[in-house]
């Protein structure tokens, strides 16, 4: 579990893999729908995370993502119908926005002054795309100002950990040149990039200065950490996926002396 320091003010936490009941290449806290995780462990591990903030299972809201720029403003708990965006933006009370991973970045978003809160997906393409772009759009749409809105990146594959080819590096400097700022070079044909830094440059182009950054590498981090890239190159058929989550808790006056939203790193996952 982790948590970032400008978010204490509201319930949110980037989830590791650890917590949970799924066995073998899922093991342990897989909260991916998608995978070929037994289902009944998939539903186990979700309804631990809805424990974990004392709300119903369904109160969980997740996204089918698909590395789009696609962000949705949600006004009320949805159906159960698929929902095809990689963002995700509210001022409800005691919904849980959620974003599924495995080494892209998870990015959560917190307003305040005027308790607004989003979530998206930002892998390669939906950063490059517009995701974080369409995100905090849909928090302005609400009333957000810019200069309101903090921003916490959860654990995302590290650039030492990211080799990509020369194409994969022409892609980013066709867009802007000032993108090869991100990559490091280590063959002819080979780069690292930072995928990390590549989002924080561009939240600060989108003049959002509360920044934090959970510097985990998911590809190192076997043990905390699922890994789309670990995986393929283990030559594993599958993988698991963390979850990370935000929301606006409605609490009651004496659960806020007793147990206040600035300290959700106080609570401990249940164990079922």
């Amino acid at each position: 579990m982790f948590f970032a320091d400008n978010l204490r003010t509201i319930d949110h936490c980037f989830f590791s893999r650890l917590g949970g009941n799924s066995k073998g290449l899922y093991k342990s806290l897989n909260c991916g729908k998608g995978s070929n995780d037994s289902s009944k462990n998939i539903n186990k591990n979700i309804g631990n995370i809805a424990r974990y903030y004392d709300l119903p299972k369904d109160n969980i809201i997740t996204l089918h993502q698909t590395h789009s720029n696609q962000s949705i403003i949600l006004k009320d708990k949805p159906s159960k119908e698929k929902h095809l965006y990689d963002g995700i933006v509210t001022n409800k009370k005691n919904l849980i926005l959620s974003i599924l991973t495995a080494d892209c970045a998870p990015i959560l978003f917190y307003d305040s002054k005027k308790i607004i809160i989003g979530a998206c997906h930002a892998g390669w393409k939906g950063a490059l795309s517009g995701i974080i772009e369409n995100t905090l759009k849909n928090m302005s749409s609400l009333g957000s100002k810019t200069e309101d809105i903090k921003c916490a990146i959860g654990p995302c594959i590290g650039q030492k950990s990211y080799y990509v080819r020369k194409d994969f590096h022409k892609i980013f400097t066709s867009k802007n040149k000032k993108n090869s700022q991100f990559f490091i070079q280590v063959s002819s044909d080979n780069y690292l990039f930072s995928l990390k830094d590549f989002i924080i440059n561009k939240l600060k182009l989108l003049k959002i200065s509360d920044i934090c950054a959970i510097n985990i590498d998911t590809f190192a981090e076997e043990t905390l950490c699922y890994s789309n890239r670990r995986s393929v190159l283990k030559k594993e058929n599958d993988y698991g996926r963390m979850i990370s989550t935000i929301v606006i808790k409605d609490y009651k006056q004496w659960e806020l002396l007793q147990e206040p939203a600035i300290y959700p790193y106080l609570k401990k996952l249940p164990n079922i």
